[in-house]
Order: C-alpha cells, then structure tokens, then sequence
C-alpha cells in the first residue's frame, strides 16, 4: 500500500512481516544511486562494510557516526580515513535521505505485535533474562538489550531470534579452556590475538590469560543462544517487545530493578579511583619497581585513543580491567596487554562551550559492576562495567545554560558524586549525588548563594547569576569519617570584580560535605575576592600524620594561588600557609585569620598589570602526591607571572565571562620545577627544574619504591629519587603533558602507566 508520491523504499522482513520505512520515491532511488557510486566502493553495495569501510547500516555504539551525516559527508571523517566529497544540495539531500533508510533501527519503525505477550516470554518461559541484561538486571553471558531497539535493526534482531548460530556476535562466541596448571575455563571470548586471551566466564567474571597459560582450547562453533524455536506468533510478539526497548523509554511492566551495587574492598594492586586511594594522595604501597631497579623499566604496551585530541585523564584499574576515556567514549582493557575489550561511544554535543567543547574527561568512577562517567554536555551515565553498555543516563545541569562535565565522578560511600564544568561560562556550580542504581539525584550542594540568601552578602552587585564558582575537578573522601571534601572553583567575572564585591562565598574555596545528606560542615577559603582566575580545583590531600608533635587529620593542597596550606580537616582550621614558588606578588602571607594579606597593586587594571603567578597558576589541576614514607609532598609548579587587564564585557549566552584577559609578560621566561615540600614546615626540601617551555600540565605519582614519577616539561616520562630528587629514569615521548602518571599491579607484576597525547602507555620492568 503506497501513498501518492511516496514508496516502501526500505522494507525488511521481520518474522514473515513486511515492515517498510516511507521515503519519497524519488529521493530514494536517486540517494541508492549516488551511493551505488560514492559509497559502495568502501562501505560495501549495502552499506554492510567494504574493504576499506566499516558497516555503516548497524546503529550500535561502536558504529554510531560521530556528526550529522550531512557534515561527515561533506567535509570527511579524517580521523577515520574518509574523504570530503563536494556534492550538490539535491544529490546530499538525496544521499543523506537513502543512508538514514538503511541505517533506521527498530525503534524508529516497531513491528506489530502483543508487546506485553512478547515480554511476557522474556521474563517467562523464553527464559531470556538468564543471558540478557535490561537496565542492569538479568544475565552476562549475553548481548545487553536495554537499548537494542535503537542499537538494532529489525532484520537484525529477526535473524538473531530465528538463527542465532548463524554469526556468533563479537565478544560471545563461546570457549572452553584447559589451563597448564590443571584448572579449566567456560565462556565467552571478548578479544584474543595468537599472543593472549580475554575470557568472561559464565559467572561474570574478566580472565586475563597468556597463551602460555593455555594447555588446549576448544571454541563453539555456533552461537550459545538457542534459536527462538516457537510458532510465527510467539517469534512476532518477541521481536514487537524487543524491538520497542530504549535505554530512555519506560522500562519493560515486568522489570526488576537492580539491586544497588554494594562498595567492595579493592585489592593492593588496583588502582580504583581516580587519584588511586579514597586519600587524594597519589602515593602507592606497590614497591616491585624500586630505586634500585627502575632504569630496567620498559614499555609494555601501548593503546591507542583514535578520537582524542589530547587526553587528560587517569586510567582507572579494577581486578585487571582498566577504564580509560576521552570526551564522550570509555574502553574497558585488559590491563596487562592493553587489549580492548569494549568501546563505549556517542557523538560529541554542539553548542557546549567553555573547557567541555575541547573534548575533555579525565577518568570513571567503578561501583559494583558499573562504570559511572560524566559526558560533555553536562549528563552522568552509567555503564555494564562487563559490556560498557548504558544503564541510565541523567542531565545534572542544561547544558545550554553553559554546563558542561569533564571530570572524574567520584565514589563517596554508597552515592557517585560529581561536579560540572563552566568555571569561566557565567553558570553556578554545584556538586551533587546520585543514586548508582537509578541515577536519581540525592542532594546538590550549590557552591554559590541564590540572590536573597544569607550569603548573598558577600556577592555586592550584579554578577550573582553568573558567578560561576563550578566544581570541576575529582574530590576526595574521607571513608573512615564519611567526609566529603570538594574544591571549588573561581569567581567571574574572573578579571573584574567591581560588580562582586565581597568575599564571592564559596567560590575558590574547600568544602567539607555530609556524604549522605550534601550538608555543609565547614569550608575554607582560600582566595576571598579572586581577581586572578586562581580556583582551588587543586588536588585535595588527605593525611594522617604528626603535625608539630600533635597526631592530626590533615588536608593538604598546593593552592594555585602560590600558597601551600595544611588544614585541620575535622574543622577547617588553618595550620599552615606558605609560598611555594619565587614570583608571587599579589599577597604578602596569610594572616593568623587563615585571610591572605592582599597587594592590590597587583589587582587587574584597564591598562593592564603584571602579577604572580601566572594566569595557570603557582600549580593547577596536575596531581599532587604525599608520600607517608617520606613525609614529603611532591607538586610540579609553574614560576611564571601574566599581564592581567580587566574590561567591563558583560555575560553573552555562548560566550566566556571573563571580564578581562591575561597574557605572557613579553620577554619573561616561565618554568616549570618539581618540588618536595615538607609539610611540616612548607619549605622546599629538594626541586627539579625543567627544561621545557613552561606550557605542559603533567602530574606526579609516589611509591613505596622511593620513587617519584613525572611528567617532564620537554615530554619525558621521568622518575626521581623520592628522598634526593635525584633522577634515575625517562622515556621520551615528545608529547605536551596534559596527564597525570598511576601504577597498578595484575597478576603480581607492577605496572606505571600514563595517557600521553593520544595515546595510553604502560611500563613494566623488563625480564631479566
């Protein structure tokens, strides 16, 4: 049946059912043409993949087309190989129109059939729920459905139910393993190459194996899904129910949600968060690579990130899977070998702006059998932590009010919390909790007042509601006390604060939060009336130690302000605050009030003045690192000032709101030096000067080894001796640092790895 002017140009048949996609007839024919001819040489005559182009008619993740298809046509996928292609309005509009055809999913066009029939043989007697997951219940032996309706076409899901052994997917054919030491092995192959194996067992659980472990192996030669071996009707009211399943529709009547993933104890060789341990500090009891032996350090393995400009993240290691990720994408590898084992992906966001329209995120948060990430438009998403696939996804802000999110989530108890990005975009920052099985938001803290509030006091004038404060970066948690400590970002405009006079509470700032309810218990703030863009989004340090002979709770940070402090972290009392680099002008100490001393001949001007630091700051969000043995605190600094000019532009939607600039002193070197600063004191026990530019952003890691590893200013990975600050390793990688290193250990062996440009590098000491 035809409509005037209209045809069934992409009909499929599902279970004896001609379900047609309308397109006018015209534009279809013409679009199948320009394909046959622009197309079909890489991709294949329908689309399915070529010789040199992959399948673009499936819609799952790892397919998913990273812009409109009308721009990636245009101007090419250079990433990916694929040319520009200068075509006519009428031949683009015809070709975008023939590959959206193909390329349509189930839930665009659902079949008829008894939807709650269907589902009812799921949960019943199809037993489907056994091997298949919706939204984070059922089984793991098989693909995840929660999303299949969009991740699927109807053919697709047809030929599954009615012929599964046809083609066992990739990541579930099935194996099973004889080991040399005598033990054996059931279940799905997720990778392998003729060197290693990476098995998922029938219970769930990731196998890392060599060949060199393998005695004999013997893989299925079909699927391990039965076919759906039911009458037409049965096989017509499963495809209508599967075929109907999104990750953001209503779930199936039937479901079961999830029970909430339970915290876990994580073993001495992982490294579960993003700054390693709950303490922030960077420090890691591993000691197999010691002083002694480090220069026999090597690269294991290298992982290459396609979509990534330059990655600014920390790899996350959990029972020898890593997480990595880059804006909008997460892998899961095997930690020993790099190899991949899933690939989350979804297309960037237009119209972001601020530090998240870079392509920015630093890392994952693990709970359970999740992945918690943030993606550039501000939402936080949860993943299979076995298959990367999507259980929930939740905006924590609009991103067309200038949100965005770049930073790691963070596990505080039985909650993900997480901060968004738009620290120079005019929003209002906040830190919120989420429940990890629902993605329900529990509490949010704001970290600026509302107009009317008590606080709205130190905030005279107008700019309030764009007055930024966000809480960008990863904080840390205090699991024994069950504290929450959050830093906070600067003030805006950033350059101008004729329209925010005050204090501008609590930008710039410590927050010390009830993880369960969000409440205030103290704060510290560190810059009161920023002028200068120094945030304290600084690395928090949470340390157990003397402090003048009295046993303390401490927090340490190297403020970006130039000023070290240790603070009292059960009250926020100040303890200590001290210069740690040689040009800082702006104050001439901290008082016995915790308030700095202001120069204000170093407050921006129309015409312009030079202050220290520099507008990046004495350090900024590189990592820091306290290592108990040692009892010294290791922080890469900047010594380098700016010219800071203010200006009366005013907040613009898409704009940054800066008030002003702040650029290099003409003819002023900068320089970046590593530092060991004795707590006790804040002098400088030893320093490393770079060679370098000044313009890298690389962190510092401590062991147990007495080591210190770093990210050299000139692009070298290097390692020091922790007590001398003596140097003792590097690789070169000729890259701009904009990461931070961490170790982790698999199967008895210590690892060092490091994201350095596009790239995920590993290093281990060679065999002897």
């Amino acid at each position: 049946m035809t409509r005037a002017g209209w045809m069934f140009g992409a009909g499929v048949v599902v279970a004896g059912v001609v379900v047609a996609i309308p397109v006018h007839a015209q534009t279809f024919a013409a679009g199948q043409t320009a394909f046959a001819i622009r197309c079909a040489g890489c991709h294949g005559t329908a689309g399915k993949g070529g010789e040199i182009g992959p399948n673009i008619t499936d819609t799952d993740a790892d397919t998913l087309i990273p812009r409109p298809l009308a721009d990636i046509i245009t101007h090419g996928n250079r990433d990916a190989g694929m040319p520009a292609f200068a075509l006519s309005r009428t031949e683009l509009a015809s070709l975008v129109t023939y590959i959206t055809a193909l390329r349509a999913p189930a839930a665009a066009h659902p079949p008829a059939g008894n939807v709650l029939a269907g589902e009812r043989f799921y949960f019943g007697a199809g037993g489907c729920t056994a091997c298949h997951m919706i939204r984070g219940s059922g089984g793991t032996t098989g693909p995840d459905l929660s999303n299949i309706g969009r991740e699927r076409r109807l053919e697709r899901i047809s030929q599954a139910l009615l012929h599964p052994g046809a083609a066992p997917r990739r990541g579930y054919r099935g194996v099973s393993v004889t080991l040399r030491d005598g033990g054996t092995l059931r279940g799905l192959v997720k990778n392998e190459s003729n060197f290693d194996l990476q098995l998922q067992d029938l219970n769930g659980t990731m196998h890392y194996l060599s060949r060199s472990d393998i005695a004999q192996e013997h893989y299925d030669s079909a699927s391990l899904m039965p076919a759906v071996a039911q009458d037409s009707g049965t096989v017509r009211d499963l495809t209508a129910f599967l075929s109907r399943l999104t990750s953001d529709g209503a779930p199936p009547q039937m479901w079961t949600p999830p029970t909430a993933p339970a915290p876990r104890t994580f073993a001495a060789g992982d490294w579960p968060t993003y700054n390693g341990d709950w303490s922030g500090n960077r420090y890691s009891t591993l000691r197999e690579i010691d002083t002694a032996n480090v220069r026999g350090l090597a690269a294991a393995w290298m992982f290459p990130v396609s979509n990534a400009r330059h990655l600014e993240g920390t790899p996350v290691v959990v029972d020898g899977t890593m997480f990595v990720t880059t804006a909008n994408e997460a892998y899961a590898l095997d930690a020993q070998t790099g190899r991949p084992i899933w690939h989350y992906t979804r297309p960037l966001t237009r119209g972001v702006v601020g530090d998240a329209a870079g392509a920015i995120n630093r890392g994952v948060a693990v709970l359970g059998d999740r992945v918690f990430m943030v993606t550039d438009h501000a939402h936080l998403i949860s993943l299979s932590r076995l298959t990367g696939k999507l259980q929930w996804d939740v905006a924590m802000a609009d991103y067309r009010n200038h949100y965005g999110a770049t930073g790691a989530p963070l596990i505080a108890g039985n909650l993900v919390v997480s901060g968004t990005s738009g620290g120079d975009e005019g929003d209002r920052g906040f830190v919120a909790a989420y429940n990890p099985s629902t993605g329900a938001r529990v509490w949010r803290f704001w970290t600026l007042p509302a107009r009317g509030e008590p606080l709205a006091a130190t905030w005279k004038g107008r700019a309030l509601e764009h007055g930024c404060g966000s809480a960008w970066l990863t904080g840390t948690y205090d699991s024994a006390a069950k504290v929450l400590y959050w830093p906070t970002g600067n003030p805006c405009p950033d350059y101008n604060g004729d329209e925010r006079l005050g204090d501008n509470l609590y930008s710039s700032s410590v927050l010390a939060l009830d993880p369960e309810t969000g409440a205030l218990r103290w704060y510290y703030q560190f810059t009161p009336h920023n002028l200068h863009d120094w945030d304290a989004t600084e690395t928090l340090a949470l340390v157990d130690a003397d402090f003048h002979g009295e046993p303390r709770k401490l927090l340490l940070q190297a403020n970006r302000n130039g000023f070290f402090y240790v603070l009292d972290r059960t009250d926020g009392k100040l303890l200590l605050a001290k210069q740690y680099v040689h040009h800082q002008t702006w104050s001439s100490g901290v008082g016995p009030d915790g308030r700095p001393v202001v120069l204000h001949e170093s407050d921006p001007t129309e015409q312009g003045t030079r202050a220290c630091p520099s507008i990046e700051g004495a350090s900024n969000w590189m990592s820091t690192s306290f290592n108990p043995a040692t009892h010294l605190y290791y922080v890469m600094t900047l010594e380098a000032c700016s010219i800071y000019t203010k200006s009366s532009a005013w907040w613009e939607r898409g704009r940054s709101f800066y008030g002003g600039s702040a650029n290099p002193v003409p003819g002023e070197l900068r320089q970046k030096v590593l530092r060991a600063i004795d707590p006790q004191t804040g002098n400088i026990v030893w320093e490393v000067p770079q060679i370098g530019d000044g313009s890298s952003w690389g962190g510092v890691l401590s062991t147990a080894g007495g080591l210190v590893f770093y990210a050299d200013d000139a692009g070298a990975f290097a390692a020091a001796n922790a007590v001398t600050g003596a140097p003792l390793w590097h690789f070169h990688t000729n890259e701009l640092w904009k990461a931070s290193p961490m170790t982790y250990s698999v199967r008895g062996k210590q690892y060092v790895a490091i994201e350095a440009g596009s790239e995920i590098l590993s290093f281990a000491l060679q065999m002897p």
